[in-house]
């Protein structure tokens, strides 16, 4: 837990300039009341654009004035394809809602729909991999008041929370 503590302590400190390291923090939050997943993401812009423009073969202004809807359209298709979710043994789509730029990061946000009841919710995050080896994902479930995280990387690029 100290690990996670540090690196979101640090991931924080660095946004404020040119990062040298490659971390992305993944949050959910399952909201009985609303039967919703609500999910937070964070990732540096340079690195999430550097990734879809090789990954699409395409030059993006993601965070920028100059970025446009099929930007935006590239980068939540590039969440779907390297993000993924189950929930009791069945993949989960989740539904973007709208993203926001603080300094260098960009943070997202979806939702998973119809959820009643979760005892087992598997991640698989391969974001930002292909580009930067040395990527670590940090992901926190919150459920029913029980927290549990995750640090995924190129060596594990998944797990499960209960």
């Amino acid at each position: 837990m100290r690990k996670i503590v540090f690196l979101f302590l640090f991931f924080t400190m660095v946004s404020f300039g040119i990062h040298r390291f490659y971390v992305g923090m993944f949050q959910l939050k399952f909201v009985p009341q609303k039967n919703e997943v609500q999910i937070t993401t964070r990732v540096f812009i340079d690195d999430l654009t550097e990734s879809i423009n090789k990954e699409y073969k395409t030059k993006t202004f993601i965070g920028e004035k100059k970025e446009t809807a099929h930007d935006e359209e590239l980068v939540i298709k590039y969440f779907n394809k390297n993000f993924k979710i189950v929930i009791d043994g069945k993949n989960q789509e989740y539904v973007f809602l709208s993203k926001e730029v603080k300094e260098n990061s960009l943070i997202c946000y979806f939702k998973i729909k119809n959820v009643k009841k979760i005892n087992a919710l598997q991640v698989e995050n391969t974001m930002l991999l292909s580009e930067f080896p040395d990527q670590q994902n940090i992901i926190q479930f919150e459920n029913n008041g029980q927290k549990s995280s995750l640090l995924l990387s190129g060596e594990t690029i998944k797990g499960m929370l209960k």
